[in-house]
């Protein structure tokens, strides 16, 4: 068993590495520079669409819920421990240069999130129950030429979501939560685990309808308690805010200019800050993955590429802002490269907790605690969403997927209860794997992106 989990590692650690890498920014760098950088340029309009009063409106002939439930829905799956777990982990491992190059792997990002949202919304279709179906799946099986090799990759793309949604959507953040309540508040993981079950059989029972209603009051909670949390920690620790900006710069470019590139026990290389900072920005924001695709595309919305704007600030809410915040809390502590109590380097969550408590004292653990609770527990809710339409594209039986969403609430008590680092591997395979029919598709269908988004332009700028 022990060579399997070493060969399951090194999957991993091969579809995650530089190639998936490249190939997620690299579509995001093409697709920019074909779309004349237009997505970028209308980043200004893309958030005044999301705050509008239009947004939150729905139109039940034309989609399931509001545009902005949608967003919603799918910042519920994105938003989650690698907001504040995984800055931590990219900037230990990568150096404080590492937020740099999540901030530019989120800019390209911006352009692959609109792209697979606009071509979600265009090829999706109705199911029997009259709900609307799509997503990447659909994409492929409606927009491409050659129908075989449409319908080939929908099925991989389904199957890889609808068995990915277990790992980094429902195990792995229940693990997570129940670590954070029996850490901080001395719960046990089965107490936690039977509350997080019985919670999500409740909300995603009800299907898109209940999962957005309940996405669309905790995500903005959430996402708005933290950063203020944070704000509080950066204007307390400002002195110290010009010395973190310049190593965060600096150290994404030349980290031998700041001590030698040693920041207490860490020591980085410009490649390592590329790579912790690209992985991290794009397994936070999920751009490029083509899960947040699947949500917007049961928007009330009334045009491809205004879906496609408002869903990339999803992107932009994600690494922008709420990284961004996790980034400069960490920066302006001091507390990167130093040791616990133990004596051994903080990492991951600890850095976190750590650069919290700086200013907040031991309240900023309960901070940290309460903020993966609610990040984690939205993500399963979006990503069970996620998984049930994969599952419905293979499937499309009623009765099958409610056998699946109660099946998804009975393994997140798995997950809160057990260490299941292979699952949680072979789960990360699956989700990197999304990847690669999501962006097949977009690179062949990028005709179709530009001539959408030219045509939009017009409404635009008339």
């Amino acid at each position: 068993m022990d060579s399997f989990a070493q060969v399951v590692k090194a999957v991993d650690d091969f579809v995650w590495g530089p190639v998936m890498l490249i190939l997620l920014v690299g579509t995001g760098i093409f697709l920019t520079i074909r779309l004349k950088f237009i997505p970028w340029r209308n980043l200004g309009y893309a958030l005044k669409s999301v705050l509008s009063r239009e947004a939150r409106t729905v139109k039940k002939e034309s989609g399931d819920v509001s545009p902005f439930a949608a967003l919603m829905t799918a910042l519920a799956a994105t938003i989650g421990t690698g907001n504040i777990v995984g800055v931590a982990t990219a900037m230990f491992a990568g150096g404080p240069g590492a937020l740099v190059w999540m901030w530019v792997s989120a800019a390209f990002g911006l352009t692959t999130k609109y792209s697979e949202c606009l071509l979600a919304f265009k090829y999706r279709e109705r199911n029997e129950k009259g709900e609307m179906a799509g997503g990447p799946m659909y994409t492929m099986k409606n927009g491409f030429r050659n129908k075989s090799f449409g319908k080939l990759l929908g099925f991989l793309f389904a199957l890889f979501t609808a068995i990915a949604a277990f790992g980094i959507g429902n195990l792995s953040q229940a693990n997570s939560i129940s670590g954070a309540m029996k850490e901080s508040f001395s719960i046990p993981a089965w107490v936690t685990g039977l509350i997080l079950t019985a919670l999500t059989l409740l909300i995603v029972v009800g299907g898109i309808q209940s999962i957005s209603k309940v996405s669309s009051v905790v995500v903005p909670a959430m996402a708005v308690m933290y950063v203020l949390a944070g704000l509080l920690v950066i204007i307390l620790n400002i002195r110290n805010i010009p010395t973190g900006l310049y190593q965060i710069f600096v150290m994404a470019v030349n980290p031998k200019a700041v001590g030698g590139g040693v920041l207490g026990s860490i020591t980085v290389s410009v490649m390592n800050s590329v790579r912790y900072g690209v992985a991290r920005g794009v397994f936070s924001n999920e751009a490029g993955l083509g899960s947040a695709a699947i949500s917007a595309a049961a928007s009330t919305t009334d045009d491809p590429a205004r879906q496609g704007y408002i869903s990339m600030t999803g992107t932009f809410f994600d690494t922008i802002v709420v990284c961004t915040i996790t980034g400069l809390v960490i920066a302006s502590s001091g507390v990167l490269g130093t040791n616990g109590a133990d004596g051994l380097p903080l990492k991951g969550v600890s850095i976190t907790m750590a650069a919290f408590e700086s200013v907040l004292g031991p309240s900023g653990k309960y901070v940290v605690s309460v903020g993966i609770v609610l990040f984690a527990f939205s993500t399963i809710i979006g990503w069970e969403y996620h998984g049930e339409k994969g599952f419905e594209y293979l499937v499309n039986n009623r009765k099958a997927i409610l056998v699946y969403r109660i099946l998804f609430s009975l393994v997140v008590f798995v997950g809160a209860v057990q260490e299941l680092g292979l699952v949680w591997d072979i789960s990360d395979i699956f989700n990197a794997l999304m990847a690669v029919p999501n962006l097949i598709s977009m690179l062949v269908l990028s005709g179709v992106i530009a001539k959408e988004t030219f045509r939009y332009q017009k409404v635009i700028h008339p």
